[in-house]
């Protein structure tokens, strides 16, 4: 009889309530000063990564090899046949490739490792989307057939106050930056199919650019019904105002307002709103 582990990062944003609903297994990724390390999501919160960013602009790691070793090595004990695995695109951080090379070594668990392309709920979803499935009956075959599919439903839309930390970070993919800052103007960044950000459309300023913002879900909303997820970076009341926007949308079937992880605020720095929107039917 198959038993099926379901696993993530701790970008992926999942809500508690998520997490024990579907018993997500999480890996965790790290926040690294040159004093102190703290575990993503454990004992370190976005806006303190805000706070400090004047003084200290932290690296982020994956979770360690040993961490997702001793997983796998658990979900063994546990009876475990089969796990799915879904995090951070394999564009935006090593995890993904770590956690294949890991998997391969645990032959006695047959395990998927899936390539969101995505970040935050938009690798969140895929893993609720299993959960469901999961609830259903589904078997493990089928669920992985679904997986493409289920990817394909999902788009990523947000804006930043400055591109400055994912320029630093290293994450700016597609989009132009330095000129841009100096005009005003605000990308609204995307992810495209390899999973790399890029430029969706432009705005001159914030205002514009929410209200650009705006005009793309709803473009969205009249192709299909969709779950839709409010996500903000340091920038509740934007967050709060969105989704209070949103609320009375008959299209949107699930509405939901979260904040990103601490390491993904590393890397955006503060003042991020975006949503994460995903087409009716999923599962």
């Amino acid at each position: 009889m198959e038993k099926i582990a379901l696993i993530t990062d701790s970008t992926s944003d999942l809500s508690s309530e998520i997490i024990n609903k579907y018993d997500v297994k999480m890996l965790n990724l790290k926040i690294i000063y040159k004093d102190r390390e703290y575990i993503d999501k454990v004992n370190i919160t976005p806006q303190e990564v805000y706070d400090n960013l004047s003084v200290e602009v932290p690296h982020t790691s994956l979770p360690s090899i040993e961490d997702m070793h001793n997983l796998f090595s658990k979900l063994e004990s546990e009876g475990y046949t089969h796990a799915i695995v879904t995090g951070i695109g394999s564009a935006l951080s090593g995890t993904f490739s770590a956690l294949k090379l890991v998997a391969s070594e645990h032959e006695n668990i047959t395990t998927t490792v899936f390539d969101s392309k995505s970040l935050t709920l938009g690798a969140g979803a895929i893993i609720i989307g299993c959960g469901e499935m999961l609830k259903q009956g589904k078997k493990y075959d089928e669920i992985v057939a679904e997986l493409p599919a289920m990817r394909e439903k999902i788009s990523v839309f947000y804006i930043v106050d400055t591109l400055e930390y994912l320029i630093k970070g290293g994450r700016i993919g597609k989009v132009a930056g330095t000129i841009g800052q100096l005009l005003n103007i605000k990308p609204i960044i995307s992810i495209n199919d390899d999973g790399v950000y890029y430029t969706h459309s432009k705005a001159r300023g914030k205002n514009q650019a929410n209200s650009k913002l705006i005009e793309i879900i709803n473009d969205k909303l009249k192709e299909s019904k969709a779950r839709i997820w409010v996500m903000h970076g340091g920038a509740m009341e934007e967050g709060k105002k969105l989704y209070d926007y949103l609320s009375t949308n008959p299209n949107i079937t699930s509405l939901n307002l979260g904040d990103i992880s601490p390491v993904a605020g590393v890397h955006t720095g503060p003042g991020l709103v975006g949503v994460v929107i995903v087409k009716e039917p999923f599962v």
